[in-house]
C-alpha cells in the first residue's frame, strides 16, 4: 500500500512515495479481529460468550502465530512511515507474547467462570494488552513506542483489578496504576528531551544519529529516564516495588501473562532503545544494567526464600529471572542476544507451566500458601509432577530446558568477560534452587499424617467441568516442553541464533563492538 505526499520545495511540489507496508502487522490484525469478535459475541449474553469466545481467541492467536512464522527471514521494509519494523527480533518476541497469551487464556477459562466475571470482556482486555505488547516489540518511533506501551499498561491495570469482589485485586490495580503512571510520565519526559535534541525527529534511527554528536548532560538525563522505564517494565531492582503486591493480588491467569508477555515486550523495548538508539552511550548504559542485574539477581532470589505465598515467591523469582536475562543484554555479543531470546522462550513454558499448577491447586482448594501444598503427591500426582518439573527448570537443574537457557547465558557472559555477572548468577541460582526444592519437598517428602488440612480435605478430581480440559492441555504441554525441550533444544538454539542474524540493528551493534575491541587490542 502506497501513500503519496506532496511536499513543497523550491516552488514546485515534489511527490514522495511513503510505504505503509501494512502486511507487516498482519499478525496484530488477526488479534485485533479476534478482540472485536469477542466484544460483539459478549453483547449476545454470557451463555453465548462462554461458548464462542474461547474458539475465537484460539483462532485469532493461532492465525497470528502462523503469520509470524511466514514473516520469518522476509525482506526487511520499514512499515507505517518508519514507525514499525518486522525484523526477526521483533517476530521472535511477538511470537513469545502471542504464545504467552494463548497459554494464559487456556489456563484462565475455569478461573474466570468460577469468579463470575464476564468472559468476553476479560478476553478482549487481555487481547488488547497482547496488541500493545506485540506492537511494542517492533516499534521504531518514540510515538509508536509510547502508544504501544500505554495500550499494554492500561490493559494490564484493568486486568489486575478485574476481580472486583476481591479487595486485594483492587489494591493491586491501584498500586500498579500509580507506579505505572509515574513510569509513563518519566518516559514521556525522557522522550521529550530526545525529541528536542534531534531537532524534532521521533524515529529511533534519527535519535541515534543525533546522539552521536550530542554527549551533553541533557542526553545523559534522557538515558536515565528511558532506562528507568525499561527497568520498571521488566521489574528490575530497584524499580520492582509494584511486582510482589500486584502478583499476589491480581487474578492468577493475569499474573501468568504479566510474568512472560509483559516482560518479553519490556526486553524487546530495551533492545530497541538502548542498542539501537543509545549506541554512543554503550559503556554507560551497560554499567547501569550491570548494577541492575546484580541487584535483581541478589534481591529477587534472597527475598524469595522468606515467602509463604506461592504467587509472591514467583514474583520475586521473576525479578531474579529478569536479572539473568540482563546478562545477555550487557554482553552485547551475538551469543548474548541469542541467549536472551532463547531464555525468554524457555521461561514462557516453565513459568506458565508453574502458574497452571498453581491455578489448578487454587481452584480445588482456594489456597495459595506454600505450607498448604504439604503431602499433595498423595492426592494429586499431576500437579505434584508438573510443578516439580517446572520449578526444577526455573532453578536450572539439568536436563530441564531452563538449565540449557542459563548455561547459554552464563557462557555468553563468561566469553565477554562479564565475570561479576556470571559469578553472581551462579551463586543466586544455587540460592533459588533451595526455595524451589523446598516447595517440592513440601509436596513429596511429607508423611501422610503430616499433610496439610487443605490436602486432607482435597476434593475429588473432575476434568469434566467447564474450562478444565484446556487447563489440563496447557499444563501437560508446558510440562512436556520444559522436560523434553532441554534434551531436544537444538532447534531452539538455531531459532534464537537466526533471530539475531536476521536483525540488522543487532548485527550493526555487534560489528561496532567488535571493531572497538579490535582497536583497543
Amino acid at each position: 500500500m502506497t501513500v503519496f505526499c506532496a511536499l513543497a520545495g523550491g516552488g514546485a511540489p515534489a511527490i514522495t512515495a511513503l510505504q505503509l507496508n501494512a502486511g507487516a502487522i498482519a499478525p496484530e490484525s488477526a488479534v485485533l479481529v479476534a478482540l472485536l469478535a469477542c466484544l460483539l459475541v459478549d453483547l449476545a449474553g454470557e451463555e453465548a460468550a462462554s461458548r464462542w469466545v474461547p474458539p475465537i481467541c484460539y483462532g485469532g492467536l493461532g492465525t497470528a502465530l502462523v503469520l509470524l512464522a511466514l514473516q520469518w527471514d522476509a525482506p526487511l521494509e520499514p512499515s507505517f512511515l518508519g514507525s514499525f519494523l518486522a525484523d526477526n527480533l521483533a517476530i521472535a518476541f511477538r511470537g513469545v507474547v502471542a504464545a504467552s497469551t494463548l497459554l494464559s487464556l487456556l489456563i484462565s477459562w475455569r478461573y474466570v467462570e468460577r469468579s463470575g466475571t464476564p468472559v468476553g470482556e476479560y478476553a478482549a482486555i487481555l487481547l488488547a494488552a497482547t496488541l500493545g505488547a506485540m506492537f511494542l516489540c517492533g516499534a521504531t518511533d518514540l510515538v509508536s513506542i509510547f502508544i504501544s506501551l500505554e495500550t499494554l499498561s492500561v490493559s494490564s491495570y484493568l486486568l489486575s483489578g478485574y476481580m472486583k469482589r476481591d479487595a486485594r485485586s483492587g489494591e493491586a490495580a491501584l498500586k500498579y496504576l500509580l507506579v505505572g503512571s509515574a513510569a509513563a510520565a518519566v518516559f514521556l519526559y525522557g522522550a521529550s528531551l530526545l525529541y528536542g535534541l534531534t531537532g524534532g525527529e521521533t524515529s529511533l534511527e534519527a535519535v541515534g544519529v543525533a546522539l552521536q554528536t550530542s554527549a551533553t548532560p541533557v542526553t545523559a538525563l534522557a538515558l536515565v529516564f528511558v532506562l528507568a522505564t525499561v527497568a520498571f517494565k521488566i521489574a528490575a531492582v530497584p524499580f520492582h516495588q509494584w511486582t510482589p503486591d500486584v502478583y499476589e493480588g491480581s487474578p492468577t491467569p493475569v499474573v501468568a501473562f504479566l510474568s512472560v508477555g509483559s516482560k518479553a515486550a519490556g526486553f524487546a523495548l530495551a533492545l530497541r532503545l538502548l542498542v539501537g538508539c543509545f549506541e554512543s552511550f554503550d559503556a554507560q548504559w551497560k554499567v547501569l544494567f550491570t548494577v541492575l542485574a546484580v541487584l535483581s539477581m541478589t534481591l529477587g532470589n534472597v527475598v524469595a526464600l522468606a515467602q509463604t505465598s506461592m504467587k509472591r515467591m514467583l514474583a520475586y523469582s521473576s525479578i531474579g529471572q529478569a536479572g539473568f536475562v540482563m546478562i545477555g543484554l550487557v554482553c552485547g555479543t551475538e551469543d548474548g542476544y541469542a541467549a536472551m531470546v532463547l531464555y525468554m522462550a524457555a521461561y514462557l513454558f516453565m513459568n506458565l507451566g508453574a502458574f497452571a499448577c498453581i491455578i489448578l491447586f487454587s481452584l480445588r482448594t482456594g489456597s495459595d500458601r506454600i505450607s498448604d501444598y504439604a503431602g499433595l503427591y498423595q492426592k494429586d500426582p499431576l500437579i505434584t509432577l508438573g510443578l516439580s518439573l517446572c520449578l526444577l527448570s526455573l532453578g536450572g537443574i539439568p536436563p530441564m530446558l531452563g538449565f540449557f537457557g542459563k548455561i547459554y547465558l552464563f557462557f555468553a557472559g563468561w566469553a565477554d568477560q562479564q565475570y561479576l555477572l556470571v559469578v553472581v548468577g551462579l551463586i543466586t541460582s544455587v540460592v533459588s534452587i533451595y526455595y524451589y526444592i523446598s516447595v517440592i519437598k513440601m509436596m513429596v517428602v511429607k508423611e501422610p499424617q503430616e499433610a496439610s488440612d487443605v490436602v486432607k480435605a482435597y476434593p475429588e478430581i473432575s476434568w469434566s467441568l467447564t474450562g478444565m480440559q484446556p487447563l489440563r492441555a496447557a499444563l501437560v504441554g508446558c510440562v512436556l516442553v520444559t522436560a523434553i525441550g532441554g534434551i531436544l533444544s537444538n532447534p531452539l538454539f538455531t531459532w534464537a541464533n537466526s533471530a539475531v542474524a536476521g536483525t540488522p540493528m543487532l548485527q550493526h551493534a555487534i560489528a561496532a563492538s567488535e571493531s572497538a575491541v579490535a582497536a583497543l587490542g
